[in-house]
């Protein structure tokens, strides 16, 4: 597999680094943030808040693997460690890095470092497509050709994100503030992340030219039809692409085909269903469109390493704490979150 780091004590290692690199006003800046959190959230799971698409996550133990459809956001991380896994790339980050998911991405998320002594505490930003949009008008684009790989990425935190993330955070104790100041403070964290080094070409891959709007076109139409039949052909021109230009470009973007995604986008919810509104294998399968239960069963097998009913067990047994019970669900059509 390959890996941002090369393992948990290489992360730890690189955060303590990080710290003394940036000195005392970066610890203090983490600190202050932790413990604004800590005293706003008291149960481990995943929070919304006052301020739209501000969530804030807390767990006081580690995690087994969660699938989920990650949708665009930018995932800082104030206390405690996490893993994100895209097919078979492996990416660790914790105070020192920040996540930002660019596409809606089938992706595993773990928790890998939590305690009641210290909880894991995470602010999840969703990335607006309009604001995103009108900030792409005003930013100098440089000449680099659109970025060519996966639709998340890691950068280091930096002093500048932590600050316009604190004043953001900080509307939640200030609501008559939230109409007039929200949107400006997304706005300048979104411009922080492009600045930084990677985020201009990631973003621009999927906002600006190239390929990336019709990748996100894509996506949104898999989404939207997951019930239905796989019909690459219909993809392709809804595209403007030819197949295997296609295939080649969600490759990149995704990490897996368009076929693969489709069929991870039906497991996922059908495990949602089984798990949370109690259908059984059969149900489940109909539910998201397959028409024979045993092909259903063979694809969750290889999928999720159980037969359906024996993984759905399982995972009863120890739900995730941080895990919202609508987590799986494929959401049909475009949110306010995102350009799909």
């Amino acid at each position: 597999m390959k890996s941002a780091y090369r393992g948990l004590s290489d992360m730890r290692s690189s955060s303590a680094a990080w710290l003394k690199h940036n000195g005392r006003r970066m610890t203090e800046a983490v600190d202050d943030l932790a413990t604004r959190v800590a005293r706003f959230v008291r149960s481990d799971g995943i929070h919304s808040t006052p301020v739209p698409r501000l969530d804030l996550i807390r767990s006081t133990r580690k995690t087994q693997d969660l699938h989920t459809v990650h949708e665009p956001a930018l995932c800082l991380v104030i206390q405690g460690a996490k893993r994100v896994m895209l097919a078979d790339h492996i990416y660790d980050y914790d105070p020192a890095k920040y996540l930002v998911v660019s596409f809606d991405l089938p992706i595993i998320g773990q928790i890998t470092s939590a305690s009641m002594a210290e909880p894991y505490l995470c602010i999840r930003v969703g990335i607006d497509a309009g604001v995103l949009s009108d900030l792409a008008i005003d930013i100098p684009w440089d000449d680099a050709p659109p970025a060519k790989g996966p639709g998340l990425f890691l950068g280091e935190t930096t002093l500048d994100i932590l600050n316009v993330v604190t004043r953001l955070f900080q509307l939640i104790e200030a609501p008559d503030d939230i109409p007039a100041l929200a949107k400006i403070y997304e706005r300048e964290l979104l411009y922080r992340i492009i600045r930084a080094p990677g985020g201009q070409a990631v973003l621009r891959s999927v906002y600006g030219p190239g390929q990336g709007k019709q990748i996100a076109r894509v996506i949104a139409s898999i989404k939207k039809n997951y019930r239905d039949p796989f019909d690459m052909a219909r993809l392709a021109e809804e595209a403007h692409l030819q197949p295997s230009a296609l295939h080649q470009h969600f490759k990149a973007v995704t990490l897996m085909s368009p076929l693969q995604y489709h069929k991870r986008l039906r497991l996922q919810e059908a495990r949602r269903l089984m798990l949370f509104e109690d259908q059984t294998a059969a149900q489940a399968a109909f539910s998201v469109g397959y028409e024979s239960p045993s092909q259903f069963s063979r694809e969750y097998r290889r999928q999720f390493g159980l037969p359906p009913m024996k993984d759905v067990e399982a995972l009863a047994g120890s739900i995730l704490a941080t895990e919202p019970q609508n987590a799986g669900a494929v959401r049909a059509g475009p949110t306010s979150e995102t350009v799909h």
